[in-house]
């Protein structure tokens, strides 16, 4: 009987889909689920919705809850898997606070969670807690699997696994469903079945850099002669990505929405008609965080109505892992994984690569895929940049390293000059207060 401790728990999405599909699967539904946040609030409402889970999956497993920072560490304490979903200062006050400062100065944003400097300030804020996390497991659960699932993916798990003695992987649900949604935008469904793929490069830009169909026929040659027509239809939502196929010649992982601000192209104050003609949503994190309240709220109102909450296993990788771990069945997943020993070969060793990786009964084992194409490692090193800086900033407590993170953002620095970044960054460390630890 295995115990998964569940981080965040409070984050009433992935729990519901990290723990109920842990129920789904025989190895896993006997387990001890240790649910953990610091509010009771939420952790009840989670609490409320996975026994409703349980009872209709057969009252398997057994679910623990613990409270505050005073029981973090009896919530992880012989853990074999712990699971990590935190959002250190919650969309209010620090969601807000990422969107509304920036904004001030002219910068815009669309969901901010991974690079830019809302990905900045978000890393800052979490990365003292993840190393609080990881000294409490070191001591009571060193051998425990971490399952990252916190954005920003590439600075927390880059952390991990450089500065903590923690076995960490980071997850991310967008490989999964990278090739199906591009043959889904393209008319090409009949070539979903029996495809193959080969994905790597770094969190939310990832490339697919070879799809097959089930005979083993290239299927870019097709996709590449559709680009101009998709991009031509003003009824299509998916144009940063598919742009990117037209320019570097392959699509990335995450959405459109995400990839618009990873870069100095798409959100350009100067040229607002840009913005339009790609359908790019600024301020989009802010409208699903409030959204997604609501919809919870009337979710857990209907669970507490009818006590019952059916689940279908779901895609994302985490209970897959566990049940491979735990039965010693090997499966493969994209991971977020340190580059050690050059699995991206023109990529820095020090930096959090997405690669595929196979799991087994000895845990996660990352693949080496060697070069990526020139111009796709040239964007992902416009990330990496910021991603390490942020990394050395939360080390070191060295505010100058925030600037040059920020300096060297793609979007950040492509709009704003070298002494206005400053100005904003000054005013978010100070508009963060006390989630923010002290720096230099």
């Amino acid at each position: 009987m295995a115990k998964i401790t569940f981080m965040g728990a409070g984050s009433t999405v992935f729990a519901r889909n990290v723990i109920g599909d842990c129920m789904c699967a025989e190895a896993l539904r006997d387990s001890v689920f240790a649910l953990y946040d610091i509010d009771a609030k939420r952790l009840e409402e989670s609490r409320t919705i996975l026994e409703a889970m349980r009872a209709a999956k057969g009252g398997y497993g057994k679910i623990e809850c613990y409270v505050g920072i005073e029981n973090r560490k009896a919530a992880l304490r012989g853990a074999d898997f712990v699971v990590n979903a935190i959002q250190v200062g919650l969309y209010d006050p620090c969601t807000i606070i990422d969107f509304e400062v920036p904004k001030k100065y002219g910068l815009r944003q669309t969901i901010g969670d991974t690079l830019g400097i809302g990905g900045i300030m978000r890393a800052l804020r979490t990365i003292p807690v993840m190393q609080d996390f990881a000294d409490d497991m070191a001591e009571v659960c060193p051998d425990a699997l971490f399952l990252n699932y916190t954005n920003p993916m590439a600075m927390l798990t880059g952390f991990m696994l450089r500065y903590t003695p923690i076995r960490t992987v980071g997850l991310c649900h967008s490989v999964q469903v990278c090739s199906e949604n591009l043959l889904n935008e393209f008319g090409m469904q009949d070539k979903l079945e029996g495809r193959k793929e080969l994905i790597a490069g770094i969190n939310h830009m990832a490339w697919l850099l070879d799809l097959r169909d089930k005979d083993g026929n290239d299927l870019y040659p097709e996709i590449r002669s559709r680009v101009d027509a998709y991009l031509a239809d003003p009824e299509k939502g998916d144009k940063v990505r598919v742009e990117y196929i037209k320019h570097f010649g392959y699509y990335v992982t995450e959405s459109s929405e995400h990839n618009a601000e990873y870069n100095m192209f798409y959100i350009k104050d100067k040229y607002p008609e840009r913005i339009e003609k790609y359908g790019v949503p600024l301020d989009e994190y802010p409208r699903r965080c409030v959204n997604q309240i609501a919809r919870w709220q009337e979710e857990y109102q209907e669970i507490l109505r009818t006590g019952v909450k059916e689940h279908e296993r779901s895609h994302e990788y985490a209970s897959r892992i566990m049940e491979s771990v735990v039965t010693g069945s090997p499966y493969q997943i994209g991971g977020n994984v340190l580059n050690t020993g050059n699995l991206i070969e023109n990529l820095p060793s020090d930096a959090c690569v997405e690669v595929p990786c196979l799991v087994n009964g000895h845990g996660v084992h990352p693949c080496r895929v060697g070069r990526l194409p020139v111009q796709c490692a040239a964007m992902n090193m416009t990330n990496i940049n910021v991603q390490l800086l942020a990394i050395e900033a939360a080390v070191t407590r060295k505010k100058e390293h925030i600037y040059q993170a920020a300096m060297m953002d793609p979007h950040t620095g492509s709009e704003l000059d070298i002494d206005t970044i400053r100005k904003m960054v000054d005013e978010l460390i100070e508009a963060h207060g006390s989630y923010l630890p002290e720096y230099k």
